[in-house]
């Protein structure tokens, strides 16, 4: 028999292996992260403080005329830091301030101060308060406030055959201490603060529907 010849083998080459790819460290973007993760801790920390060194003290809720009283819901809680600059007054007091008057006008958001409030009654020693029902055309169009500077004017009527001489002389320097409307109609109550002697001449005649109100200064 023929001798065979020995089948040839190769030999298989080993698979090349793939190396891992490298990372590559970005040392701009580490410090970023460091920075912003130092920032969020640090603005962390002064909300923390600043939270916790607030006072509670007394804002307006709702906005109060100069004049007018100062009523339990027209005040409202604030948190406010330490300033030396600032003296308002206490959450703690605010029951105080209840049934004061403004002594300024008092804005909504504003905070109040022992300045801000009085206990002088209206009307003081040598005054009387008069309500004037006045029609429009008998008072200014625009709305008046507390504390406005007004005279009270004779506006007599036409009526035939009364004399209205005496009436067509009154005029009389007065404060408004309080506006009120309703909604039934169009009157206007203006509550006006003047001299004590002038009183009861200024409330026959507004009695009479015989007077109108002049706006002289909103000055405070």
């Amino acid at each position: 028999m023929p001798a065979t010849a020995p089948a040839e083998t190769t030999a298989s080459s080993p698979e090349s292996v793939v190396a891992p790819p490298k990372l590559r460290r970005r040392p701009a973007m580490i410090a970023g992260a460091v920075a912003l993760t130092c920032t969020g801790a640090l603005l962390g920390t002064w909300a923390y403080l600043g939270i916790s060194q607030a006072q509670p003290v007394v804002a307006m809720r709702t906005s109060v005329e100069r004049g007018a009283l100062i009523e339990r819901g027209d005040l409202v809680t604030a948190r406010i830091n330490a300033d030396p600059a600032l003296r308002p007054v206490p959450i703690s007091e605010a029951l105080s301030l209840v049934g004061k008057r403004a002594a300024v006008d008092l804005p909504a958001g504003a905070l109040v101060t022992r300045d801000a409030v009085t206990s002088a009654p209206v009307p003081s020693a040598g005054f009387s308060v008069v309500g004037l029902g006045l029609e429009p055309g008998l008072l200014p169009g625009g709305e008046m406030r507390n504390g406005d500077r007004v005279r009270v004017v004779a506006a007599p009527s036409k009526r035939a055959g009364q004399d209205n001489a005496g009436e067509a002389r009154l005029e009389v320097a007065a404060e408004v201490s309080a506006v009120h409307r309703t909604q039934t109609s169009n009157t206007v109550v203006v509550d006006v603060v003047v001299p004590q002697a002038q009183a009861a001449t200024v409330a026959a005649a507004a009695a009479a529907g015989e007077v109108a109100v002049v706006l002289d200064s909103r000055e405070r």
